[in-house]
């Protein structure tokens, strides 16, 4: 390993040089053709309904009335199964999991599987609980938690980190949903491979209701965006993003250097997503506690140095959720900014994170919900909230609380903040940036690794997504496996070349509009998952007489 990375730095190194003294322009050119289609995409999926003197796009609206419903209806899962998730996560009802008590009912009573008896499903499965919640946390726990939250400071003012927060909570009684439903739908091939995720739910539980021609359409429109997804917001915005911070850092600009850094980063993806999910599991498991400990660590040390400021802080997050300064938009354009920039980071609601925990090896469904509903906690509540510390006392100097940028400068733009000094921009990942070094002199340097990281686990495990997506439109053969994988290096390098404005475009709208056939199969199917919460309770009381 130490022998590839100095051949991969050597490597890296006279490529990068080369690509500044090339041909000018390619970059660029890539944006050109890519901004049309983003602009169109996020117009439709992001269309407005006019309520009073406010447009709310209607994919906002259903997040937040079905994830608010989902919380009334099981009895606030997000507050009262959290010691239960901790405990299922840290393997302490293992035991149950292998030698559960067998019982009597109705399961998976279509394709195939036999009403009125239940599988031996501990021995199905591929992952163990914590592989699974390293895997969609990595899908999830990215440069949303690093670029989006400057974004959604930048364009919201502090107040949008309230909204982030709301949408966090509520969240993780989406996930505990949609991940139970993940796990009682889905198809275990001869081999042991799992196919899951809402492609399975929607069709399989809504064929069960008798609505299985609407669950197909369901079904099918799912796949054909989570595929799109994982092209955007699950790979072109990361490699974006890893380039500007590499290019940054290394004083490479223009020219063809973002397309030969998505070439890079491509080699390094597809070696990994060859491997599927056991071996991004296994690496996964490894990345990601590694560098969010590191991430997290350099908030907490920089949120400590400005302790001081703690009050001002979340002084200035609550007064500004319900008092928006002049020119953020109002009340709702904070909460739809919040809300929008907290989705694309937790992915609740969107279903994307219940095809990694579809591959869990478990008996109990609802075991791999509760489970789930710690996604996102960790990635919004946690993580976000930290960034946003770090980025608002970055803009705090004295009794001035807008001494560097000024909130809602970006206008329409979601890619940058104006900067008071000189009149340029920066956004996205420059500005984290640019706040943990102004007190962590040279952690960028660090954070340009986390960075990379962050974005090579999230790519990895979204292409796990998108290739179960395109598996289920077209089936499971290996040709039709290589055709989707050379689609989605191939996104790599257009996001690397592509300008963050156009991408952020793309992205969220593409992983945005998985709600809208994801929340209206959940809302028909949350019965099943009260089912599968009382097998699970019910055996964990039995384990203990």
């Amino acid at each position: 390993m130490r022998n590839f990375l100095l051949l991969t730095f050597t490597i890296l190194s006279p490529v990068l040089i080369w690509a500044q003294d090339e041909a000018k322009g390619l970059d660029e050119r890539v944006n050109d053709a890519f901004m049309p289609v983003a602009n169109a995409w996020e117009g439709l999926v992001l269309y407005p309904v006019t309520i009073g003197e406010y447009q709310i796009p209607i994919v906002v609206i259903l997040l937040v009335v079905g994830a608010t419903f989902f919380t009334l209806t099981f009895r606030f899962p997000n507050i009262m199964k959290f010691p239960l998730a901790i405990n299922t996560v840290r393997g302490k009802y293992d035991d149950i999991e292998q030698h559960g008590v067998e019982e009597k009912i109705a399961v998976n009573v279509v394709e195939g599987d036999l009403p009125d008896t239940i599988r031996d499903e501990s021995k199905e499965g591929e992952v163990s609980h914590f592989q699974a919640l390293a895997t969609a946390v990595s899908g999830t726990v990215g440069l949303g938690n690093i670029a989006g939250v400057a974004i959604a400071i930048a364009l919201g003012g502090p107040g949008a980190t309230f909204w982030m927060i709301v949408c966090g909570l509520i969240g993780m009684s989406t996930k505990f949903v949609e991940c139970t439903l993940g796990v009682t739908y889905r198809d275990v091939g001869e081999d042991g491979t799992v196919y899951g995720g809402p492609m399975y739910y929607l069709s399989k539980g809504l064929k069960e209701r008798g609505m299985a021609g609407f669950g197909k359409i369901l079904a099918v429109l799912f796949a054909i965006l989570c595929i799109g997804a994982s092209f955007g917001g699950g790979n072109a915005f990361q490699s974006n993003q890893a380039t500007v911070q590499l290019s940054s850092l290394m004083g490479l600009e223009g020219g063809s250097t973002g397309f030969v850094i998505g070439i890079i980063l491509a080699i390094l993806v597809g070696i990994v997503i060859i491997g599927g999910i056991k071996r991004i599991a296994s690496i996964t498991e490894k990345i990601v506690p590694f560098m969010a400990g590191v991430y997290v660590l350099a908030s907490l040390i920089i949120i400590f140095a400005n302790i001081s400021y703690i009050d001002d802080a979340f002084g200035l997050i609550i007064s500004g959720a319900f008092t928006p300064m002049a020119g953020l938009g109002g009340l709702v354009g904070v909460l739809i900014v919040g809300f929008q920039r907290a989705a694309f980071s937790n992915e609740a609601g969107a279903g994307s994170a219940a095809i990694a925990h579809s591959a869990v090896k478990t008996r109990y469904p609802a075991s791999e919900g509760v489970v789930a509903l710690l996604e996102p906690f960790i990635d919004t509540v946690l993580i976000c909230t930290m960034t946003a510390l770090v980025i608002i006392f970055f803009n705090i100097d004295g009794d001035n609380v807008q001494s560097v940028f000024q909130y809602g400068a970006a206008g329409d733009s979601s890619s940058s903040v104006l900067l008071n000094a000189d009149g340029s921009t920066v956004g996205g990942v420059d500005l984290t940036s640019m706040a943990f070094d102004s007190v962590i002199p040279g952690f960028s340097y660090v954070l340009t690794i986390a960075i990379v990281l962050f974005a090579f686990s999230t790519m990895i495990s979204w292409s796990y997504y998108g290739l179960q997506s395109w598996k289920f439109l077209f089936g499971k053969g290996k040709t039709a496996d290589m055709i989707y994988k050379i689609l989605f290096l191939v996104f790599v390098v257009i996001g690397a070349a592509a300008t963050l404005d156009a991408v952020i475009k793309f992205s969220d709208a593409m992983i945005l509009a998985l709600v809208f056939p994801n929340m209206i199969g959940l809302l028909f199917l949350f019965p099943r998952v009260r089912q599968e919460v009382t097998r699970y309770v019910d055996a964990i009381r039995a384990s203990r007489n």
